[in-house]
């Protein structure tokens, strides 16, 4: 089996110890977990020469572990994971070497292959000329086909061909690096080099930010770690570009100042606060760790997780049909989940929030991904699942999430009864908006059908909503809910619940 995708490539060599059955097994093993074997020597022979002790029932394989997560770390990534398959397989076997095998990729300049007939007769043409340039960026001479390298590598590339005119092909670049003298990064030292230095620039707002909402005795702490951002970035910066070095650290150390003054509020908007800071690391935390466990499973774990998944998706789809959140709050008034009449946008919200209030329990899976893919050795996989850990999280995460839930309902339902209690204007819930209103029934009070204590037309009532063709009402005297159909009466609004309808 080939393993399709993966982060990093570790070239080991593995000493297996027992004759030729636990060779071929060895070799099963290695090729099941998508591991090619490059050579195999007999222990004291190949590369490691007289490394290792010669025996007639050892051998040394060189095998290539392929896996996810970062450069840093992986052989012992890699050893950990070798080491592992082999108790699975009760072999005597031992990681003798691993090393990183680095390969990264330079970032080249793109060239389109152009029709240089068509090019040089626009350009003695005595109106087309003109326009040239222009066509030449909207692809009006393009003859198909794109080459990379510098500006003279291209072009013999262009030309490359057996049956192709010189004279009748050019290049037209589709970046503009090429006329950039300035040496770049390879392909993903680039990427890593540029996170780094967003991720410091942000260090001196996150914490001017929180100074900014904190007492004074805490302002050294905060001073501390903005002027520590601030050297990180432009550290960070010096080293973001190879030539230019000065550059990137002003470069960064500009982002770090909108970054700054964005949090403030200095650029028009209202400025973070701790909260916002707090919940969307959080929730990118989460998120991110999460992805990075989730793309690592192996079928085992996939199998392990079927039932939660399963789950979840079941509790997901209710969400979505109808807000858990809203059931609740119903739940609390003594109603039922369809005596409120929510617009979807605002069951969305709701579901949205109940989400949330899982990223608390979901820190602990988040935290195993980003283990994982720092090849952490409590988080190197194996052959086996913990299913017991997995099962343990899930029900742990569906208990904190209800408890918050019942909690958020139960205080949200808490307040509309306080606000009916005192006559003053009732929260909102997620699309539920309480107001006073006057009830004036078409017939006598004591004929109108429905549920709940009698009405009063001299009263205002807090009106819960109209759902189905019936007016629910919370009674501010009795404290309970009243129910009847919408025909029955026609509604005028009050201004509280201290007042008299008249």
């Amino acid at each position: 089996m080939t393993q399709g995708r993966y982060d990093q490539r570790v070239r080991v060599f593995v000493e297996v110890r027992g004759g030729q059955d636990d060779w071929q097994e060895a070799e099963d093993r290695f090729t099941r977990h998508g591991w090619p074997v490059r050579t195999h020597r007999p222990a004291g022979q190949g590369p490691l020469g007289a490394g290792v002790e010669p025996g007639p029932d050892a051998r040394v394989y060189e095998i290539e572990v392929r896996l996810f997560g970062v450069a840093r770390g992986s052989d012992l990534g890699a050893a950990e994971r070798v080491r592992k398959v082999a108790r699975a397989a009760r072999l005597e076997a031992y990681v003798l070497r691993a090393e990183h095998i680095h390969r990264d990729r330079e970032t080249r300049s793109r060239w389109r292959v152009i029709d240089a007939r068509r090019r040089r007769a626009a350009l003695r043409s005595p109106w087309r000329r003109h326009v040239a340039g222009w066509s030449l960026a909207r692809g009006s001479y393009d003859a198909g086909g794109i080459v990379t390298g510098t500006a003279r590598q291209a072009l013999r590339l262009a030309r490359g061909g057996p049956a192709t005119t010189p004279s009748a092909v050019a290049i037209r670049p589709l970046d503009g690096m090429w006329k950039d003298p300035v040496r770049r990064w390879p392909e993903e030292e680039g990427e890593r080099r540029t996170v780094h230095a967003v991720l410091w620039a942000l260090v001196p707002a996150v914490a001017v930010v929180f100074a900014a909402h904190a007492v004074r005795a805490s302002w050294w702490f905060w001073g501390i770690l903005a002027f520590a951002g601030f050297a990180g970035a432009a550290r960070t910066g010096w080293r973001l570009f190879p030539d230019g070095r000065k550059t990137g650290a002003l470069l960064v150390l500009a982002v770090s100042v909108v970054f700054t003054a964005g949090g403030l509020g200095l650029a028009g908007s209202r400025g973070w606060g701790p909260t916002d800071v707090f919940y969307t690391a959080l929730i990118v935390g989460v998120v991110t760790g999460l992805w990075l466990l989730v793309r690592q499973w192996t079928w085992g774990e996939w199998v392990a997780w079927a039932v939660p998944l399963v789950i979840t998706l079941l509790v997901s789809t209710f969400v979505a049909a109808g807000s858990v959140l809203h059931a609740l709050y119903a739940a609390e008034l003594g109603l039922s989940s369809g005596d409120l009449d929510v617009p979807p946008l605002w069951q969305f919200l709701a579901s949205l929030k109940l989400v949330s209030m899982l990223a608390y329990v979901l820190v602990v899976p988040a935290w195993w991904g980003v283990a994982r893919h720092r090849h952490h050795f409590y988080a190197a996989p194996g052959d086996r699942t913990n299913v017991i850990l997995h099962t343990l999280v899930f029900v742990t995460s569906l208990a904190v999430a209800g408890g918050f839930a019942l909690d958020s309902a139960g205080m949200a339902a808490e307040r509309i009864k306080g606000a009916a209690a005192d006559g003053t204007k009732p929260p909102q819930y997620f699309g539920v908006e309480p107001s006073w209103t006057c009830v004036r029934t078409t017939t006598a009070p004591g004929n109108v059908p429905g549920e709940g204590p009698a009405l009063d037309r001299k009263r205002p009532y807090l009106l819960i909503g109209v759902a189905g063709g019936t007016v629910v009402l919370w009674d501010q005297a009795t404290q309970e809910p009243v129910k009847f159909p919408a025909n029955k009466a026609w509604l005028a609004p009050a201004g509280s619940g201290g007042g008299s309808c008249g």
